[in-house]
């Protein structure tokens, strides 16, 4: 209905006004950001696994985060606020991946569409590999108790692996350039969402069934390690070379998912400076290659040194809280926008009248709420700094601004 790149920013914009419109956009700053950081993490740690595969055992001090002293997490997770010794860890597969990528995607969005498209294949094509062998490793033990921290464990679950669901709100950010945005972006968000719920299902299935939750949680890369663990049992050899190629898949996976995100955290950027709330040099475009180049590679730099010194799970409680928030002004704009523009022609028309927002509103909230406190401190903080930014900056340079 609104086919222009920016995405909740946009659509909040349309229907509330520039004050909200600022507040989801400097959300979706944080939102894009910190997911994929936590994904350049989980990047590394599979070519870890993949150098481990290859029995080549390099300095792990420069591929994870770094342990300094400021409470950070060192090499085995424990978090001390004053250590007494320190070193200085560099992620550096995730540091590179993130400007390779970046320079991709200053090229065009054509080439990016074409290689993400090829590693998507690839990345479908590992996960049923997984799913179709481990099925054969399933220990129905494993699923007793089926839910063993009962009700707050699942809403804290949900809430943990909901920065995932960013890409499909991506979809929207690159609508401008779809060729007819009113059937695409809706066919292209709703497939998606199907087709990775019945993968994520399976996949989920199959690893709590082969080994034990416990023995995973918390691990950046919890496929493929739980096929080394299972590959090491007598009969299991042939898992050696099925963890080869599911640990190839996911790095691809991982790299289109980044690349994914990096576009549409450069788009909304875009539309933000488009709207003069942000410098007018975010919505400049490449001679050559017509892409917003400046924006593309701020937004590549600030993902890529963080990604090389931070802890994969601070960055997805962060992106997580983001994602949710921008759902439930979206959630409501689509009342809004039936209310104060009921004539306007819809390509797609949400079903279920006010019923489906609300619910999507209510879930949102309640997954929300299953996030860690210092989440909620840290993302107040956030949309403090913005508010101070927009009041003494973007409200100033706004076209509606009257002095």
């Amino acid at each position: 209905m609104i086919p222009i790149a920016g995405s909740a920013y946009t659509y909040t914009y349309a229907t509330m006004g520039e004050l909200i419109a600022w507040i989801i956009g400097w959300d979706l700053i944080l939102e894009y950001a910190f997911s994929n950081m936590s994904v350049s993490v989980g990047f590394a740690a599979h070519i870890v696994d993949l150098l481990d595969w290859l029995n080549i055992h390099l300095d792990p001090k420069w591929l994870s985060p770094a342990y300094l002293p400021l409470g950070l997490q060192d090499l085995s997770g424990k978090v001390d606020i004053f250590p007494a010794g320190w070193h200085f860890g560099f992620d550096i597969p995730a540091f590179i991946i993130v400007l390779l990528l970046t320079v991709v995607l200053v090229r065009g969005i054509r080439e990016s569409a074409r290689t993400n498209n090829i590693m998507v294949l690839v990345k479908i094509a590992a996960i049923l590999v997984f799913i179709f062998f481990g099925l054969s490793f399933i220990h129905p033990g494993n699923y007793h108790p089926f839910s063993p921290n009962g009700f707050s464990g699942v809403l804290a679950g949900g809430s943990i692996i909901f920065f995932t669901y960013i890409g499909f709100d991506s979809v929207s950010t690159a609508s401008e350039e779809c060729k007819n945005p009113r059937r695409d972006v809706p066919i292209g968000i709703i497939a998606t969402l199907v087709v990775c719920t019945i993968l994520y299902i399976g996949v989920a299935a199959v690893l709590t069934g082969m080994v034990p939750w416990q023995s995973i949680a918390g691990d950046g890369a919890p496929v493929v390690d739980a096929l080394k663990r299972v590959s090491l049992q007598p009969g299991a050899h042939r898992l050696h070379y099925v963890r080869l190629f599911v640990l190839l898949g996911a790095i691809v996976g991982m790299i289109s998912s980044i690349l994914v995100f990096q576009l549409g955290q450069a788009r909304v950027w875009f539309s933000m400076s488009r709207d003069r709330l942000l410098p007018d040099v975010f919505s400049k475009v490449h001679p050559k290659f017509r892409t917003p180049a400046f924006a593309t590679w701020v937004a590549g730099v600030l993902v890529a040194i963080p990604s090389g010194l931070f802890d994969v799970g601070t960055f997805a409680e962060m992106s997580n809280i983001g994602t949710l928030f921008a759902f439930v002004l979206v959630s409501i704009g689509v009342i809004v926008l039936r209310v104060k523009d009921p004539k306007r022609h819809r390509g797609f028309r949400v079903p279920g009248g006010p019923v489906i927002p609300v619910l999507s509103t209510f879930f949102c909230v309640l997954l929300m709420a299953g996030l860690p406190a210092i989440t909620w401190v840290r993302f107040f903080v956030w949309l403090v700094i913005g508010l101070f930014v927009y009041y003494f900056y973007s409200r100033k340079r706004s076209e509606f601004y009257k002095g």
